[in-house]
């Protein structure tokens, strides 16, 4: 079995559906620090007057220490409805506009306390748009026993080690350096680095704005095409 593991993002970039989509299992680690000014709670989308934009969920205030999983939402504040407005920018450009209008409407019309849950729902109403079938869980709920973790590479490690058939880890390339590979080997566990490279496609601006969100890329293309382009990867 292949998993992948990575904090839960809001809407993510597509390199990120990548390793979803060939892996057999995705785990939302969740159970680490917030870090504030990450991509737990804000994402990139294309502004027409300076290039791009943030669309960000608004959060109730938490201390330093916080875990993602106990990361709140402040629905006092209605966020979906200017990160709609935000995108009404794709409007007159983008042909499937209202297919991934109707797509986000879905999920924003359910009330979600915590920023894991809002995320995980996001990730598997896009998933299940682009027949992506592979498994999506979240680290928290698995009520898994681990070993303690003595280096940042494992919670990787021992997070595999509990789960019965794990043969592979799937990485993005940023973790090529981070990785003791031999300690995974050791342990029956082969490591893969994705690369993920995006074909530019038409944004309908002069040029071409990468590392956007997943859904800069779901207004433009078609499910096919998505699926060609999520599938733009190497294994370094």
């Amino acid at each position: 079995m292949k998993i992948a593991i990575m904090q839960p993002y809001f809407l993510p970039y597509a390199g990120y559906f990548s390793l979803i989509r060939n892996t057999d299992m995705f785990i939302l680690l969740d159970d680490v620090q917030f870090i504030r000014h990450g991509w737990i709670e804000r994402n990139r989308i294309i502004n027409y007057n300076k290039y791009w934009q943030y669309i960000n969920v608004s959060l109730k205030k938490h201390s330093q220490k916080t875990k993602i999983k106990n990361i709140q939402i402040n629905n006092s504040i209605n966020w979906s409805r200017k990160i709609l407005a935000q995108l009404e920018s794709y409007k007159k450009k983008a042909p499937y506009y209202n297919t991934i209008i109707d797509l986000l409407n879905s999920v924003f019309t359910n009330n979600f306390e915590n920023i894991t849950n809002l995320n995980y729902s996001l990730l598997q109403k896009i998933c299940n748009y682009l027949d992506i079938s592979s498994k999506i869980t979240v680290f928290s709920q698995m009520n898994l026993d681990i070993e303690d973790v003595l280096a940042p590479d494992e919670w990787a490690l021992n997070i595999c080690k509990s789960i019965s058939g794990v043969k592979e880890y799937w990485n993005p390339e940023g973790g090529i350096t981070f990785f003791d590979k031999e300690k995974y080997k050791r342990n029956g566990i082969d490591v893969k680095f994705l690369k993920y490279n995006l074909t530019p496609y038409n944004q309908k601006t002069k040029t071409f704005e990468s590392g956007l969100s997943i859904i800069d890329l779901l207004m433009f293309n078609s499910i096919n095409d998505v699926n060609t382009l999520i599938d733009g990867y190497t294994i370094v």
